[in-house]
């Protein structure tokens, strides 16, 4: 059984920086593919950035050049530092973990709440 707990959400200011972070229990964490997601009440869920377990990177148009997400296979942790924060970036962001042979259940964090203030 897979967990995976996220941290780092805060209130910044906007232009202001924060680094969430998500460690995953339980399975190899080679084996799967990470991504961050943000959700704001009433709206539909954003994928904002993947990383694999080969360390590819994909993001959303409106995070790249902002945000970088990263993993530590060692630390069974995924990164996603993000800079210049904007109001309309405020969510709570969310870590999800699917395997690479897309087999089995794919799994979510709890979340961590980003405020930017303007």
């Amino acid at each position: 059984q897979v967990q995976l707990l996220e941290s780092g959400g805060g209130l910044v200011q906007a232009g202001g920086s924060l680094r969430l972070s998500c460690i995953f229990y339980g399975s190899p964490f080679a084996m799967y593919v990470m991504e961050w997601h943000r959700q704001v009440p009433g709206k539909q869920s954003e994928l904002v950035a993947t990383v694999t377990p080969g360390s590819s990177t994909t993001y959303a148009d409106s995070v790249q050049g902002r945000f970088t997400i990263s993993r530590d296979n060692a630390k069974s942790t995924v990164y996603l530092p993000m800079n210049s924060l904007k109001p309309e970036y405020s969510a709570v962001y969310y870590c999800h973990a699917s395997h690479l042979s897309r087999a089995g259940p794919d799994y979510w964090g709890r979340g961590t709440k980003v405020t930017v203030a303007s």
